[in-house]
């Protein structure tokens, strides 16, 4: 994987090892294999505790070092077939917003004294590593407790001007929950939870950051907007009045991407829309208006906004990803036609 700069290895049973590089899935010259030998080389790499809970459930999750080389996140499961795993390179080396490319205003977010921040888009989109140039921008300005729990650690930072605490859900914590409850003792301010998943744990990230604390999350949704959407959704009925008003008072921005794989060198590209709330989207959220946020980030540029459209067309102008990758990830498709080579079918319109 690492010779290769390959961002995931998939071992399955009947299969040949088969590695991902730049998005594509790519075959190695090896036989196919066989259950159980895979089991016993898996077997070599996981804890004990990890492999009897893989054993009693049929998946699980865990990080793996090769030291002073990379990390490396675990996903062990049962297939038809037999085992199975995939591993996602973790890098050593935590590049910084400047070398991702980041706006300005992801720094912005990382000097808030409090709030929260979500990093959005589908599995595999580069979060991860987004939020680890925002955290270590913080960790060298601020002079804080930044304390991590993740589901398993993937950047590990070094403290600098702050102090970094991290926390792994299963070996350091039971629950993302119970982390988020214990936080409060902790003294912590800034809070990064690897992954908002369920209604407890989202919960809990809103009351942190309605009490003082800035707290980072992921969650897996295609938009500003529709994250907005899908967080007041988790909750009941009877309760979205009240969180719809918690979560306009806290939540002061969105970073939503999507990668696309670059034609003018290897490798891929993030294409960041970017949602900074102020008063106006604040009563927006407020008052359950929140279709009109896309049209709020397109007139509110000044401000740091930045529409997804206009990440993706900046890099097409600057040829770094295809026509046609713009236009199936684009908003509006009108506004790409003049790009494509071909006529678009139908149903991509």
């Amino acid at each position: 994987m690492l010779e290769n700069k390959a961002s995931d290895l998939h071992l399955s049973t009947s299969n040949p090892p088969i590695i991902r590089i730049n998005g594509e899935l790519e075959r190695l010259d090896a036989p196919p294999l066989i259950h159980e030998e895979l089991l016993s080389i898996l077997s070599e790499i996981c804890p004990e505790d990890k492999m009897q809970q893989f054993e009693e459930t049929g998946d699980v999750d865990f990080g793996y070092e090769l030291p002073g080389k990379a990390r490396f996140r675990a996903n062990f499961f049962n297939q038809k077939d037999g085992v199975a795993a995939v591993f996602r390179t973790i890098p050593s080396e935590i590049l910084t917003v400047k070398q991702l490319g980041l706006p300005g205003i992801c720094q912005k977010f990382a000097k808030l004294s409090k709030g929260l921040v979500l990093v959005t888009g589908p599995t595999g989109s580069g979060k991860s590593t987004t939020l680890a140039a925002i955290i270590d921008y913080a960790n060298k300005v601020r002079t804080d407790h930044i304390l991590t729990v993740e589901d398993p650690i993937e950047f590990a930072h070094k403290s600098r001007e702050s102090l970094i605490n991290h926390r792994e859900v299963g070996l350091h914590t039971e629950t993302f929950a119970s982390a988020l409850r214990a936080a409060s003792r902790e003294d912590p301010g800034i809070i990064l939870v690897g992954e908002m998943r369920d209604l407890e744990t989202i919960n809990l990230a809103l009351e942190a950051s309605a009490t003082g604390y800035l707290v980072f999350g992921t969650l897996h949704t295609p938009s500003a907007a529709k994250t907005i959407d899908r967080i007041i959704d988790v909750f009941p009925a009877s309760q979205q009045n009240q969180v719809r008003t918690t979560l306009s008072e806290s939540i002061k921005g969105v970073i939503a991407q999507n990668l696309f794989k670059r034609i003018d060198k290897p490798g891929r590209v993030a294409a960041l829309e970017i949602l900074v709330v102020d008063n106006a989207i604040a009563n927006m959220i407020r008052e359950e208006k929140t279709y009109q946020i896309p049209g709020m980030i397109e007139v509110g540029q000044t401000r740091g906004n930045v529409p997804l459209d206009e990440a993706i067309m900046q890099h097409l102008q600057a040829g770094r990803i295809s026509p046609d990758e713009a236009f199936e990830k684009c908003i509006d498709k009108k506004r790409f036609l003049p790009y494509l080579t071909r006529e678009p079918e139908p149903w991509e319109l």
